[in-house]
């Protein structure tokens, strides 16, 4: 097949930590080329014209859409994903309504709440009470909710990949003032919007689940047994992308667990597919939790443009599935193809046009 390869790169990513800028080196093209694709990078910006006519010069049958951020924030990563539905090309990952729905955590926790499925509470700005009043959002299961938790972890709503994200990002407050400036001071040196999450100190789970129907991938576990005392036991900024850090060499994964944990992970794997048809998610994500000490898992974080390099969670659990970094990016691929033909199915239902027709359509689009 031809794929089209899209990337951004390093000065479009708020972390400056772009998965796949150097398409020469990146391990999805190198796997995508070992299946025997014809691969085609385009690197993307918020100039989408000059990127709309690299792709009709393209004509990819399928475009691997690794477009983590734009602009300088992670929310800017659905322009691309409109820009591939109006082209009407077929991509892997989530859809842009997927992407929309999950881009603000807040507005995950909100809907996560609604659902009735378990999320730490927090502290914001209320905008829709009063005139930007602040209060608490807690969740009716916690158990902590009859007052302020002891600790709260700091936040950037709309960006991911632990964005400023370190020890001084767990605060202990006494009311919402305190809190309350300590989120204004981490905004100011930001720029970004943040939000205070009630700390779960406990065991962190990342599950990674692809395709249709979803495919939940075996779950991992974060060690943090090597941390001393002292060191908040958080994936952190450094513990992703400082190869220095000792977080990073001191935060690896484990799949084996004891009996024990058997009911558990049922429950991580069951909520792992609700979120997943909650927010009508797609291609693939992976779903961060913590669970506390009396054994209540809690939904953080959906992530639905997980990094996928080899040394990453979501390729961990590929491994340990069986299904090995070259099948996982095929399947993913196979996923795009087999939604865009549930699309085209669509389409002629509704339209009584003949499947070719549809097809000849789609060529039109690209080359016109």
């Amino acid at each position: 097949m031809r794929v089209a390869f899209l990337y951004n790169r390093s000065a479009d990513d708020p972390a400056h930590n772009a998965e796949d800028e150097v398409p020469s080196r990146s391990p999805v093209v190198a796997a995508l080329k070992r299946l025997g694709h014809n691969v085609v990078p385009i690197a993307c910006s918020l100039d989408l014209a000059r990127v709309r006519q690299k792709l009709l010069r393209a004509r990819p049958d399928v475009v691997f859409n690794r477009v983590e951020s734009l602009g300088g924030s992670d929310s800017m990563m659905a322009a691309v994903t409109l820009l591939l539905d109006a082209m009407e090309l077929s991509y892997t990952g989530n859809s842009t309504a997927a992407l929309l729905g999950t881009a603000s955590k807040m507005a995950v926790k909100r809907r996560l709440l609604e659902a009735g499925l378990p999320t730490p509470g927090w502290i914001a700005a209320q905008w829709g009470v009063g005139n930007g009043e602040w209060g608490i959002v807690e969740s009716p299961y916690n158990p902590q909710s009859n007052g302020l938790s002891p600790k709260y972890i700091i936040k950037s709503d709309l960006e991911h990949a632990s964005f400023e994200l370190d020890g001084a990002s767990i605060v202990a407050g006494s009311n919402i003032d305190e809190i309350r400036d300590v989120i204004r001071q981490r905004e100011e040196q930001t720029g970004r919007l943040h939000f205070a999450e009630e700390f779960i100190d406990g065991r962190e789970f990342n599950i990674s689940v692809m395709c249709e129907p979803p495919r939940v991938l075996p779950p991992s576990e974060i060690d943090f047994s090597a941390f001393p005392e002292n060191m908040p036991r958080i994936v952190s900024h450094q513990a992703k992308w400082d190869a220095a850090s000792f977080e990073y060499d001191n935060t690896p994964r484990q799949f084996t667990f004891p009996t024990s944990d058997a009911r558990l992970l049922e429950r991580l794997t069951e909520l792992t597919e609700a979120c997943w048809r909650l927010f009508g998610l797609t291609g693939y994500a992976r779903v961060d939790f913590r669970c506390d000490v009396q054994g209540q898992p809690w939904i953080l974080e959906i992530n639905t443009n997980p990094c996928i390099s080899p040394d990453a969670g979501f390729a961990a659990a590929l491994e340990e599935a069986g299904l090995g970094y070259d099948g996982g990016m095929q399947l993913i691929l196979d996923d795009a193809l087999a939604r865009s033909r549930k699309r085209c199915v669509s389409t002629t239902d509704v339209g009584r046009l003949q499947p070719t027709n549809v097809a000849r359509q789609r060529i039109g689009t690209r080359v016109g």
